[in-house]
């Protein structure tokens, strides 16, 4: 891999990991359509530890007000933390258990585009969703939580599924983006501890370098603009760029199968 298409890569990953349009969609889809060959392990995970830092620098204080809230004993913090676990356990359940399956997904673009399709429809449905109030709570976290799971497949957005579910319990729309990028962070972490003993690391320091700062820096910008759209009720909006993905790519798919 190219330093310059690492950038690309990056740019990718920064802007599609918080929109929600997919980041592991558009990266098998961007790898397939510029005949990238399979990015190494240790590459996306430098990439997703980028977006991290992303999360960290907009939440990154509520993140301590949790902890400290917890080692201090407040209630309110210990169930924003129970409700985080909880929300994160399917996903976990997922990603140890059907690890080689998912993987084997990413070399499907065929596949990976029925799943962008899938992902608009459900942004579309949350045009219709009841007005929300409420806070996450440990049901509604689960629930959340069932959605995370799915977003282990390349095509289905995580913060798409995540917010969306939120909005479709009824939580409040900044509460329902808060929660949806808090349980990010396990979510990164947790895909890190599972890959990185396996990822081999023959990618040059310089490429993984570029490849952090740039979807950290462009990551950091699209969950702003994510945010804005969340509190302006207009999530619904990210729809037609997922169908349009989606169907772009199952057409030429289904046209060059034979090629």
């Amino acid at each position: 891999m190219s330093f310059l298409e690492s950038v690309a890569l990056a740019a990718i990953q920064g802007l599609t990991e918080f929109l929600p349009v997919s980041s592991s969609g558009h990266l098998a889809l961007a790898s397939a359509f510029m005949n990238i060959p399979a990015g190494s392990m240790a590459f996306e995970v430098v990439l997703h530890l980028g977006t991290l830092v992303a999360v960290l620098l907009v939440y990154g204080k509520d993140l301590l007000s949790i902890a400290g809230g917890v080692l201090r004993g407040r209630r309110e913090s210990g169930l924003t933390a129970l409700s985080l676990v909880a929300a994160s356990i399917p996903a976990g359940i997922v990603g140890v258990f059907l690890s080689d399956r998912i993987e084997a997904v990413f070399g499907m673009p065929l596949v990976v585009s029925l799943l962008m399709l899938l992902t608009g429809t459900v942004l579309f449905l949350t045009r219709f969703s009841p007005p929300g109030s409420g806070e996450p709570g440990m049901r509604r976290g689960v629930f959340i939580g069932l959605f995370q799971a799915l977003a282990v497949l390349p095509g289905v957005s995580r913060s798409g599924m995540t917010i969306s579910a939120g909005l479709f319990r009824g939580v409040g729309r900044a509460e329902a983006a808060r929660f949806s990028f808090l349980l990010s962070v396990p979510a990164i972490l947790g895909a890190a501890v599972l890959e990185l003993p396996e990822a081999e690391w023959n990618t040059s320091f310089g490429v993984l370098a570029a490849g952090f700062a740039v979807s950290a820096l462009v990551g950091y910008g699209a969950l702003k603009v994510l945010l804005r759209f969340v509190g302006a009720g207009a999530l619904h909006r990210f729809c037609w760029y997922c169908w349009a993905i989606g169907g772009a790519g199952t057409v030429w798919f289904f046209l060059n199968r034979g090629a």
